[in-house]
């Protein structure tokens, strides 16, 4: 396939259209485990809410309404432990992947300015530095970056693609580390709802921070806990200065999530019950499907958190990708997250109940 951009790599899932094609072939049909897109029903109270806001006429503003900004905060203070937050301390975003793809270029980072990332990561980290002209780095402690200072670093816990969840003590030095250079924390906690084998910390917690927000920004999103990803609804919270600033950058630019989308964020927000009946549902599927994983020989290394299970045959990718399409499953090849992803695949929960008990039927058969 020939590159459609020289300024970026090609779209790693684009790669993936033989396995794909393959997967499709199988008799029973394609179990798509590759990108982790919800598929469980849009719960009622964000329908209501949506539905409720639909005569909005008039232009939505970036910051968002006190109500709903509130609402934000409440959640934030409740769920990071950052019992001080307030409005002016979050911002709501048009999905967490835009801000992320954007955010070194709305913080007026470019040439010269480096920004790290974990050596597995989401790919839009590296794609949003170099969008703004940026060095970036790959690195999973301080001591790997070297003498040059950073301008931003990410932290991501719980992990995607290997679901790791870093612990108070990890967190906290990066935390003094990064203060000490002047460096701004930019932890994506989108998992932080699920945990499965240890807890997830925000880098807002007191423990974390101290109970001082400078130089930290969580981001969160609805995508995942509350199956809004068509929503398009998430939102940054922390640093005020960090926080201003963007909001200031945005208004210029028009990044507004709309009326109804906003009203359905907050709605959601307050509500705690579909968000345990979800959990609920991922619990049974990744149990299944990682009994099947083990069973057929695959390792499953990390996998603490997230929507994903990190699983090896200890052998190229490529090549796990391969015997998974001849069972009609597709997955994520490992090195879509970095070259230390090359043994292993994600393979994602997110399917329905049916298409994982089949996927687990072929994967033992």
């Amino acid at each position: 396939m020939a590159r459609v951009s020289a300024r970026f790599p090609d779209f790693p899932w684009d790669t993936l259209t033989a396995a794909k094609a393959r997967a499709a072939a199988h008799a029973g049909g394609i179990v798509d485990l590759s990108i982790g897109t919800p598929v469980d029903p849009v719960p009622q109270v964000a329908r209501e809410a949506l539905t409720a806001a639909v005569d909005a006429h008039g232009y939505p503003t970036v910051a968002g309404p006190d109500d709903v900004r509130d609402a934000v905060a409440a959640w934030v203070a409740r769920a990071t432990g950052a019992a001080s937050i307030t409005r002016d301390q979050v911002l709501m975003t048009i999905g967490s992947k835009e801000l992320i793809a954007n955010l070194p270029n709305q913080l007026g980072l470019g040439a010269g300015d480096l920004v790290v990332f974990p050596e597995l990561a989401y790919p839009t980290y590296e794609v949003g530095a170099r969008y703004a002209g940026c060095d970036v780095l790959a690195a999973d402690s301080t001591v790997a970056i070297g003498p040059r200072t950073p301008k931003l670093l990410y932290l991501n816990s719980p992990a995607n693609p290997s679901g790791r969840i870093l612990g108070v003590d990890h967190l906290r030095k990066v935390v003094d580390w990064a203060r000490e250079r002047g460096v701004l924390v930019v932890s994506d906690e989108c998992y932080l709802d699920f945990a499965w084998d240890a807890p997830a910390v925000s880098v807002l917690h007191p423990d974390v921070s101290g109970g001082d927000l400078t130089g930290l920004i969580a981001l969160h999103s609805t995508s995942k806990r509350s199956n809004l990803a068509g929503y398009r609804a998430a939102f940054l919270s922390g640093d005020p200065a960090v926080v201003g600033e963007l909001l200031a950058v945005r208004k210029h630019l028009g990044f507004m999530v709309p009326t109804p989308v906003q009203a359905a964020l907050a709605a959601t927000l307050g509500d705690d019950a579909h968000v345990l009946e979800q959990r609920e549902r991922y619990v049974r599927r990744r149990l299944q499907l990682r009994a099947a994983l083990e069973a057929a020989g695959f390792a499953i290394d990390h996998s603490e958190g997230a929507l994903y299970l990190w699983a090896s045959r200890g052998e190229p990718c490529r090549d796990t990708i391969d015997w998974l399409a001849e069972r009609g499953i597709l997955a994520a090849p490992g090195e879509f997250y970095g070259p230390a992803g090359a043994q292993h695949v994600r393979i994602a929960f997110t399917a329905t109940d049916e298409r994982i008990a089949a996927a687990a039927e072929r994967l033992t058969a």
